[in-house]
């Protein structure tokens, strides 16, 4: 069988995937989940480039190479200190400091080891241990990846970083696409191998200069293309290996077992085009090729939503949304200052209000929230455990009424503005989405399946949710809606509502939604999930279940 790069044993083939096991995990925070916490890590890193610096007037003589690293990183964390956001926004910045961070220190610290410079290297020492580690900057390059897939990204346009709504421009390098190419190959993932895998080599073959090289990467092409059915292709690029590095060992067994098992592959097909009718025969087509299957049935939807594609509501149906002024269902501070409402959606109605919490309030409220953030969890439907998922890539913290008369505020007007109880509702959650931050189509309301989704709480089930945009997004994160195709895009200071259940209790379905992942910016959020318990006399029972 084909051997895979990464392995060699002699006179064996064996299918290897790289990684292996990570080691064994030390406290961290899941960095790449939070853009808001990530800005930390950029101060952090700004004083171990001023710290590096002392050491190189101590020792520049000696030490030409970390200088000229230190003046490249004094540049990059000073531009990207003057706007911490706005730099961790474009995705390529926020993988490229996680990988700086996890892998590139350590090995700067490793060269100025052998100098035996005490200052420099107990300070790094020290602020290593707060460092992100495997899992961080494993998460940042899949989150590179889905933003490729869901926003039909080539691996050209992110190794330019010709990215819409950027502000600082990054690149990745042929070494940072091998990076990517070879997370992936540890999960067996051989299409995306395939890709940045070949941008790498691409990159290579303009001539740019590298610590990787061509041999390496044309091992690992040549073999994810195998995975995928492309036998001639394999063999193709296992000759160019060849020509570069004729003894390379893996490559000589499997120029022979790729030779080999074509011609077997063609003889079989020959056979078969023999014994079909004439008008029967069409070309062979791997089973293997193209993007890996996975759990979520409406993916092709929800992707296209994200996009701004997929369906769209008709003119007779759009034609009866409206914009209005809203009193609050007759508040009298409501009728002297009526609220802008505009219709964002018909069934579900979903509606936006416009201007409903300040600048200065959402500043507070992230104040609040900043020390507080921790990796957003999900309920498991089965043991009803809060856990950590891959689909839900934020950090959130809860924030209660009675630690700031703001939260009070915002709960009331909350309140009068639904003219629902929020005395029963959740806490005030205020969500950060990290590196390509999304959330995976959910239901907010729990379903018949999860009869004690909210029993602990005991007040129902979550009978409407209120979502405010606390920051415009400058690509993706908007909340779609898959079921029927809304699609609702972030605008700071603005808020929307939908009740997930219909006045009869029963569960609305089509209210289903996602957050897109964040292609470049900074989404900051906040919601309330109100719930049933207090709401018998505000929203009474319908007579029918569709009420």
């Amino acid at each position: 069988r084909a051997q895979s790069a990464g392995m060699e044993l002699p006179g064996v083939w064996i299918v290897v995937l790289l990684g292996g096991l990570l080691p064994q995990s030390r406290g961290h925070n899941d960095f790449f989940t939070s853009i808001g916490q990530m800005t930390d890590l950029l101060y952090t890193e700004k004083d171990l480039v001023t710290s590096l610096k002392d050491y190189i007037r101590a020792e520049e003589s000696k030490l030409e190479q970390v200088k000229q690293w230190a003046e490249k990183l004094d540049k990059l964390t000073a531009m990207a200190t003057q706007d911490p956001e706005g730099f961790l926004g474009h995705p390529v910045n926020a993988f490229k400091l996680m990988k700086r961070l996890n892998t590139e220190w350590g090995e700067l610290e490793s060269l100025v080891l052998r100098d035996m410079s005490d200052g420099f290297i107990s300070n790094l020492t020290i602020q290593r241990q707060y460092f992100p580690n495997d899992e961080d900057q494993t998460g940042a390059a899949k989150a590179l990846l889905r933003l490729q897939d869901t926003y039909n990204l080539d691996t050209q346009t992110l190794s330019t970083g010709d990215l819409p709504g950027v502000t600082y421009k990054s690149t990745l390098t042929a070494d940072d696409c091998f990076e990517l190419g070879k997370i992936v190959y540890s999960d067996a993932d051989y299409y995306h191998t395939e890709l940045w895998m070949a941008q790498a080599l691409r990159q290579l073959d303009q001539g740019e200069e590298a610590t990787i090289d061509k041999v390496t990467v044309l091992d690992y092409l040549s073999y994810a293309i195998y995975q995928q059915g492309e036998l001639e292709r394999a063999l193709e690029l296992t000759k160019r290996l060849l020509k570069l590095d004729p003894q390379h060992q893996r490559a000589n067994g499997n120029l022979k077992y790729f030779e080999y098992t074509l011609l077997k592959q063609r003889e079989t097909e020959q056979a078969d085009e023999d014994s079909k009718p004439q008008d029967a025969k069409e070309k062979t087509i791997s089973k293997n090729k193209g993007r890996p299957k996975d759990y979520l049935p409406e993916r092709q939807k929800y992707e296209q939503l994200c996009r701004g594609e997929g369906i769209k509501m008709t003119p007779r149906r759009r034609s009866r949304l409206f914009c209005r002024y809203s009193d609050g269902n007759g508040n009298p501070q409501y009728l002297l200052g009526p609220v802008k409402q505009e219709d964002e959606w018909d069934r579900p109605r979903i509606v936006r209000y416009i201007d409903i919490i300040s600048d200065h309030e959402i500043e507070k409220i992230k104040e609040l929230a900043k020390p507080r953030l921790r990796r957003a969890t999900i309920s498991n439907p089965i043991t009803g455990v809060l856990e950590t998922a891959h689909y839900r890539i934020s950090k959130s913290a809860w924030l209660t009424a009675y630690e700031h008369p703001l939260i009070e505020r915002v709960n009331q007007r909350i309140q009068d503005l639904t003219g629902l109880d929020v005395s029963t509702a959740e806490e005030l959650q205020v969500a950060n989405y990290g590196v390509g931050g999304q959330y995976e189509p959910h239901f907010d309301f729990g379903r018949k399946d999860e009869p004690d989704a909210f029993k602990e709480l005991g007040t129902g089930n979550r009978i409407a949710t209120w979502l405010f945009y606390m920051s415009d997004v400058a690509a993706g994160g908007a909340t779609v809606f898959p079921e029927v195709g809304a699609a609702v895009w972030p605008k700071k200071g603005t808020a929307v509502f939908w009740y997930n259940l219909f006045a009869s209790g029963e569960g609305d379905y089509s209210t289903r939604h996602a957050a897109c992942p964040v292609l470049v910016g900074n989404k900051w959020v906040s919601n309330k999930w109100i719930h049933e318990r207090g709401q018998e006399f505000r929203r009474p029972c319908g007579l029918q279940e569709t009420d």
